[in-house]
């Protein structure tokens, strides 16, 4: 699994036109869901996403966690995280999770996220046409694949 987290003054997410979820502080988590990924590679991204301790204390210094602020998170599936560029100019998402499993293993973020936290999180739909706006804080972006867990 791949995972991009922005740290987020607001979010939101529509679909057709109408407004799915929105969140004010938190974070906005595009995902990547890839064949090889599992329950525990969800399990994993989930306790590191609601720790990571990305927002600000009262010195403002990066020193507290998304379950420490009390935030909120909006989790999108992203499938173009897992494109491949290396030969001409066209992506290929032959890595991406196909619908059988990556549809099972969204489900379990969610609810990994979810346990993590404490609290209900907020989704688009998986495999809709989503607008997605936000207003990154910081900015502060955070990559993280759990192929690869520096």
């Amino acid at each position: 699994m791949r995972v991009v987290i922005q740290r987020v003054s607001h979010a939101a997410v529509s679909i057709e036109g109408h407004l799915k979820a929105s969140i004010r502080e938190g974070l906005l988590v595009l995902v990547g869901i890839e064949d090889a990924d599992n329950a525990e590679d969800a399990a994993w991204l989930s306790g590191k996403i609601v720790n990571l301790r990305i927002f600000n204390d009262n010195t403002g210094v990066m020193n507290l966690s998304l379950k420490e602020t009390g935030g909120d998170i909006l989790l999108i599936s992203q499938f173009t995280l897992h494109a491949a560029t290396k030969k001409g100019n066209r992506p290929s998402y032959i890595r991406a999770g196909k619908p059988d499993i990556a549809i099972p293993l969204y489900e379990k973020m969610i609810a990994c996220l979810e346990t993590s936290l404490g609290k209900q999180i907020f989704t688009g739909e998986f495999g809709a046409d989503m607008k997605v706006e936000l207003l990154n804080d910081g900015p502060v972006t955070i990559l993280i694949d759990s192929r690869n867990r520096e």
